[in-house]
């Protein structure tokens, strides 16, 4: 269930007199979490903050993070109650990779927006690198992000696209997504696994060594059969919108990007926050465009984590919620309870030294036993 959240404690939501506008109530000083300072959820942070500072007085404080746990572990703590987080929560909702630990497990997090948009994830490669598809990646160097179970998915599923596996390229450990960035740049990597936009993909457009964007032909069915294999929420796309511009569409993957989770159980707080995303998005999207995708009818809301009966409260008055969607969401709190039931069953195992094979197992079984796909075995 939800972790209990003091919206005074800590750093999640400062004390002082709501205000009021449009019908929308906010505290004064709301924080998030969101990437490094200068990548693409940061970027789009700051301009939504500063909408919601004109619109309603709220100063919303973005705390910048190296890896996806360091953007999750405060709101599950209580510490914050948002972040503006990646396809990480994917993994944090199924308890899988870096959360099939002891110190994680199945997160019960909850979604108040799942963004769409006109930009893409895909491989960014180095101009000079000589890649032009997934194949091409044979023998190059990628940069393997420590601790970032999503970003080593997406390159492991992008790299099954072409046939390959990690083993086929030579892996350059970075401690950060940023890193990547200038590593590709300085000319210590080939390629970066990325959304489209953002300021640090113009960064490296403006690099000496350019860039080019690896299509996903949505034709090639064997290619996504195996990357959906790896990543079974990968969706098709195709992307209008790029750091550098495009001369054509691309048909690559889509996932919602960023994703904003909370697991407040402040159903007014986060009634008001998705309000606020909903109705801002027309003049935060003229700061920074990539955030169009924040739009009500743009959000990927078949998605693979539930959203939060608040939110949904939200996109239904927006008249964008359907009745199909309900089911589809009960679909995902039946699969979290289950998850979650699981989960409790590993309290005495939780100090051994294969905790995370016996775990895996124990989930897999308890989602067959349920009728639900396993995913990850």
């Amino acid at each position: 269930m939800f972790q209990k959240l003091s919206i005074i404690a800590g750093l999640a939501l400062m004390p002082a007199s709501a205000v009021l506008a449009d019908d929308v109530k906010l505290p004064s000083t709301i924080a998030v979490t969101a990437a490094d300072v200068g990548g693409t959820s940061y970027n789009q942070a700051i301009a939504i903050g500063k909408a919601l500072q004109d619109a309603y007085g709220v100063s919303l404080r973005v705390v910048g993070t190296g890896n996806p746990q360091a953007k999750v572990a405060p709101v599950r703590d209580g510490r914050m109650p948002f972040s503006i987080a990646g396809s990480d929560i994917f993994f944090a909702f199924e308890g899988v990779d870096d959360y099939a630990s002891p110190d994680w497990g199945p997160q019960d997090l909850r979604a108040v927006s799942l963004v769409g948009g006109d930009n893409c994830l895909t491989y960014i490669v180095a101009g000079d690198a000589g890649i032009e598809t997934m194949a091409d990646f044979k023998g190059k160097r990628i940069p393997w992000v420590v601790g970032s179970s999503p970003l080593q998915a997406n390159a492991k599923a992008m790299l099954a696209f072409g046939g390959l596996t990690i083993d086929d390229v030579t892996l350059v450990e970075m401690p950060s997504y940023g890193a990547a960035i200038d590593a590709m740049i300085n000319g210590q990597v080939d390629g970066v696994t990325t959304v489209s936009t953002g300021g640090l993909v113009e960064k490296a457009v403006a690099g000496p060594r350019g860039l080019k964007y690896v299509p996903y032909p949505h034709d090639d069915a064997e290619g996504w059969a195996r990357m959906r294999e790896v990543n079974p929420h990968f969706a098709k796309r195709v992307a209008t919108q790029a750091a550098g511009g495009l001369k054509e569409p691309l048909e690559c993957i889509g996932v919602p990007y960023p994703d904003v989770i909370t697991y407040s159980e402040d159903h007014d707080l986060v009634y008001n926050f998705t309000r606020a995303l909903i109705d801002q998005v027309d003049v935060y999207s003229k700061a920074d465009p990539s955030t169009a995708g924040f739009a009500a009818d743009k959000q990927m809301f078949e998605w693979t984590v539930p959203y939060h009966e608040a939110s949904i409260k939200a996109y239904r008055e927006a008249g964008v919620w359907t009745d199909e969607l309900d089911a589809h969401n009960d679909a995902l709190l039946a699969r979290a309870a289950v998850l979650a039931d699981a989960w409790a069953t590993t309290e005495d195992i939780r100090g051994d030294a294969d905790f995370q094979a016996k775990w895996m197992k124990i989930r897999a079984e308890a989602l067959q036993a349920a009728g639900m796909p396993a995913y990850f075995q």
